[in-house]
């Protein structure tokens, strides 16, 4: 839960004529949450949450879409050699991408595969 700004003023009001402890006492918060608004209101002049700038990690996600269009029938484990990660990492970051791929299951083509060969001998005979 995050505290609101006007009780993050009035902590570090407070903070300027007494010590950690005693602004710990009387608020309820801890020692490391004043030091890091203090520093917050060092760094950016005020006191409101910062915005989370969070990166990719592994798999560009432009990267990787562009890579979908280049080659859409590419399996997974294919693109995971690509941009050297596996299939499942490959998976989840498609899926935050909300794209599909959708493939056979290696069953489905060994059961075609039997088909065709009965239909081939069916039809030699």
């Amino acid at each position: 839960m995050a505290y609101s700004l006007d009780l993050r003023r009035k902590v570090i009001e407070y903070r300027k004529t007494h010590t950690l402890q005693q602004t710990y006492d009387t608020f309820g918060i801890s020692i490391s949450t004043i030091l890091d608004w203090e520093t917050l209101l060092k760094e950016t002049g005020g006191l409101e949450k910062r915005e989370l700038i969070r990166g990719h990690k592994k798999i560009d996600p432009i990267e990787l879409s562009e890579y979908i269009l280049e080659f859409p029938d590419a399996y997974l484990h294919e693109i995971g050699k690509h941009f050297n990660c596996t299939a499942t990492a490959i998976f989840y970051a498609l899926e935050n991408q909300e794209i599909t791929l959708k493939k056979l299951k290696f069953v489905i083509v060994k059961q075609m595969r039997k088909n065709e060969m009965i239909s081939k001998k069916l039809w030699q005979k």
